[in-house]
C-alpha cells in the first residue's frame, strides 16, 4: 500500500471517530510526522477530497454489486440498502462530507461512475414500473422514496453504533421499516 493510500485510510478512520481531528490527529495515528502529511496533502481540504473520492468509489462499487447479484428490481432494492448500510457504518462521516463537498462545488467523478449512475437510474426506473404495477405505493414520488432510503440509511448507522439493536438484526429492521414505508406488502 502507497504512503498516500496509507494516509487516506487512516484519515478516514480517524475522522470517522472525530470529523474535527486535526492533521497532526492524523499524522500521529498514520505514524509518519505531520510535514510528511504535507507533502501528500497541502491542507485539509485536499485530504478530505481524497478521503471523499476513495469513500465514494468504493460506495459505488459497492452499490454496482449490490444491484448486479438479482435481476429483480425489489432485491436490487434491498441489497442496495444493505450495501449503504455497510459503507455507511464504514465511512459514518459521508453524509456530511457529501454536503461540505456539494456546498463547495467539487465535481466528483470516478472512473466507474457511470456504470454507477446507469445502474442507480435504471433500479430508480424500476421503482416507477412498480409503482404501475401497484407494488409500491405510487402516491410516494421517487425523490421521496430516495430520501427515505437515504434517511434508514443513516437511521441503521446510528442504531449500530448505539449498539441498542443486535447487529444481525439491524439490516433485517431497515429493510422493513423501508419496504413498509413504501408500501410493499410483506409477503413479496
Amino acid at each position: 500500500m502507497s504512503t498516500q493510500q496509507k494516509i487516506i485510510d487512516t484519515a478516514i478512520s480517524v475522522l470517522n471517530e472525530n470529523f474535527s481531528a486535526t492533521f497532526e490527529d492524523i499524522a500521529v495515528r498514520c505514524g509518519i510526522n505531520r510535514r510528511t502529511l504535507h507533502r501528500y496533502f497541502k491542507n485539509r481540504q485536499e485530504l478530505l477530497e481524497a478521503c471523499h473520492k476513495n469513500m465514494m468509489e468504493a460506495w459505488e462499487l459497492s452499490a454496482i454489486n449490490a444491484c448486479n447479484r438479482s435481476t429483480d428490481p425489489l432485491i436490487q432494492l434491498e441489497y442496495l440498502l444493505y450495501a449503504g448500510i455497510d459503507s455507511g457504518t464504514k465511512y459514518a462521516f459521508l453524509i456530511k462530507l457529501n454536503d461540505d463537498i456539494k456546498s463547495s462545488s467539487i465535481p466528483y467523478e470516478s472512473e466507474q461512475s457511470a456504470a454507477y449512475f446507469k445502474t442507480r437510474n435504471q433500479l430508480f426506473g424500476a421503482i416507477r414500473d412498480l409503482q404501475k404495477e401497484q407494488v409500491i405505493d405510487d402516491r410516494f414520488p421517487l425523490p421521496w422514496i430516495r430520501i427515505l432510503f437515504t434517511s434508514v440509511i443513516t437511521a441503521t448507522i446510528t442504531a449500530f453504533r448505539s449498539g441498542d439493536i443486535a447487529q444481525n438484526e439491524v439490516k433485517k429492521l431497515a429493510w422493513l421499516s423501508f419496504s413498509r414505508s413504501i408500501g410493499i406488502p410483506l409477503n413479496r
